[in-house]
């Protein structure tokens, strides 16, 4: 049997491959029937149980079939998308159901013990061989990926064939009297996976309708994606359900302000201290500067990102061990106003630590709404000091506003630093299309969550200290929110690709510092040493990427002005 499919039939019919349980579910929720009626089908509301039904003993039949044991149902007829959903599964139904009965001794699946075990899920989970990495479902999405693969590798990430187990017959509650000789003795083995992949087309469709301005359609499918989230565990119903959140705020155009500074300064500080992402970008960065003032005596870094000041203890530690006498370290601290009172503590105490460690250390503040407003008189430079500019996660905010970024890279520019040092997250969710930075999004942060899930925090949190993982979570959640559902100046998380990054510096006149093998090789050290398993980190071209389970999350890399003509 053939059928045309539109892009809305093909939403529908990954509603419609559902289970018994969800025929109660929808007999009793009125709004599913229009959801069938956006999509061009009429289904009573008093329908909706029957027509379910329908569709469970269909799907049942069709996947217990035998592969040609539907080749006389099926012929080259195209079924066109039917107004009257219930009369047309009816007719399906009698046809399927009229076909001789299947021989369930030709399966050697069925002889297996396995099989013949119902409870043995374990056996017949391993029989199937699937794939448990969610992520694999994400490459069935349509649309443009983030990280496009080959035709090798998207065959490798098919849905894997299904095979079935032997089962009782559905309960009364389920069917008719008159329709029990008529249900097959076997029913399909449900697996998160296969509702995985329904998760993410809904939320792709929803998504997509959004990109069409089908606010109607948008809101209906976003009221599934929290339905079929339920089903799933871990990583995928938790992602899946922010950007549920941020697809609903948008739809309803829902206030999107910027957290508190407090807020998000809470939840980066338990981001930071259970996984390893801030932790490479500081230690990277921090890396390449001591090998930039190596044989200076007076050296001052300019910290776009200082918040909590975790990245200079480190720094600090490797001056005071300089054998040939330890330079004087000048800090500049830039933040927003509301960030005064933490870079007065965080200065305070890194003056502290500085003395511990007998190393000359001066540290000043700097307030600036934004880098864009960053002046050179402000960063009190002077002759004879070896300067280092450090970005870790700021400059992808500058892209907001038109020109800002070309103003802070030529203030850079004019500083002559030894090295300025970028860390940014490996991403596209800067372009104006928006179905185009969901699909990104939903790739990038599934990443995100599935590290959290799969217990790639710090050894010494993975014995049970939730609190670090849901405040985590919540933490990449706002990112979330502000790629879907803000635009304008209220998106700031226009996060770029190392590539597109590239352009920018060198057009703006910046030439790559090689960040060399050691650091490389302390980074990989670092993150073992720390207990982070999982995590990869790759070299590129000069430039390290940080990537859990090979995919980049994280790009270091570090440049320095092309000499005055």
């Amino acid at each position: 049997m053939k059928r045309e499919y539109s892009s809305e039939e093909n939403s529908s019919n990954s509603w419609g491959n559902c289970s018994s349980d969800k025929a109660k579910m929808w007999a009793a929720v009125e709004e599913e029937d229009e959801l069938f009626g956006l999509l061009g089908y009429t289904v009573k509301p008093s329908e909706m149980a029957e027509v379910a039904e329908k569709i469970h003993q269909i799907e049942m039949a069709m996947w217990n079939a035998p592969e040609d044991g539907l080749s006389d149902f099926a012929d080259d007829t195209i079924h066109y998308n039917p107004s009257d959903i219930s009369s047309w599964l009816e007719s399906m139904r009698s046809g399927i159901f009229s076909l001789p009965e299947f021989d369930s001794s030709a399966d050697p699946f069925l002889q297996s013990p396995a099989a013949e075990n119902s409870n043995s899920r374990v056996n017949i989970s391993d029989r199937m061989a699937v794939d448990l990495n969610f992520g694999s479902d994400l490459i069935a999405i349509p649309g443009k990926a983030i990280y496009p693969v080959n035709q090798s590798v998207e065959k490798s990430h098919q849905p894997p064939a299904k095979k079935v187990k032997t089962s009782t017959p559905p309960p009364a509650s389920c069917a008719g009297d008159s329709d029990r000789d008529l249900v097959p003795t076997r029913s399909l083995l449900v697996d998160s996976e296969e509702n995985g992949i329904r998760l993410v087309h809904t939320l792709m469709a929803c998504a997509e309708a959004v990109q069409q301005e089908n606010l109607k359609l948008a809101e209906a499918l976003v009221n599934n994606i929290g339905v079929l989230a339920v089903s799933q565990a871990g990583a995928m119903r938790k992602v899946a359900l922010c950007f549920q959140e941020a697809l609903d705020r948008r739809i309803r155009k829902a206030p999107t302000n910027l957290p508190e500074f407090s807020i998000n300064y809470k939840l980066q500080s338990h981001f930071y201290d259970a996984y390893p992402y801030l932790k490479f970008a500081h230690f990277t960065a921090s890396q390449a500067i001591r090998e930039a003032f190596a044989g200076k005596k007076r050296v001052h870094v300019i910290d776009f990102s200082m918040n909590q000041g975790t990245q200079w203890p480190l720094l600090l530690q490797a001056l005071a061990e300089i054998p040939n006498g330890i330079p004087t370290f000048r800090l500049t601290g830039i933040g927003p106003p509301e960030q005064s009172d933490c870079l007065n503590e965080t200065g305070l105490n890194l003056s502290q630590l500085a003395k511990v460690m007998n190393v000359p250390f001066a540290y000043r503040k700097v307030l600036v709404n934004s880098l864009a407003d960053l002046d050179a008189s402000m960063l009190d430079i002077r002759e004879g000091e070896a300067v280092s500019v450090n970005s870790v996660f700021n400059l992808h905010q500058t892209l907001t506003h038109p020109g800002a970024i070309d103003k802070v890279l030529q203030l850079i520019r004019n500083l002559k630093p030894e090295i300025f040092t970028v860390v940014e997250q490996e991403a596209s969710h800067n372009g104006d299309n928006f179905y185009d930075r969901f699909t990104a999004a939903l790739h990038y942060y599934s990443a995100f969550f599935d590290s959290l899930e799969s217990g790639g925090g710090a050894a010494e949190n993975r014995d049970g200290n939730e609190e670090d993982k849901t405040m985590s979570e919540l933490y990449l959640g706002q990112q979330i929110c502000n790629v879907v559902a803000c635009e304008g100046a209220y998106r700031v998380e226009r996060h770029e690709t190392l590539v597109q990054w590239r352009t920018r510096f060198r057009s703006a006149g910046f030439e790559p510092v090689h960040l060399g093998s050691n650091v490389h090789k302390d980074a990989v050290m670092f993150l073992h040493g720390s207990g982070f398993h999982g995590y990869t980190v790759d070299e590129s071209n000069g430039c390290l990427m940080l990537g859990w389970q090979n995919r980049p999350l994280i790009a270091a890399s570090a440049w320095k002005p092309l000499p005055s003509r």
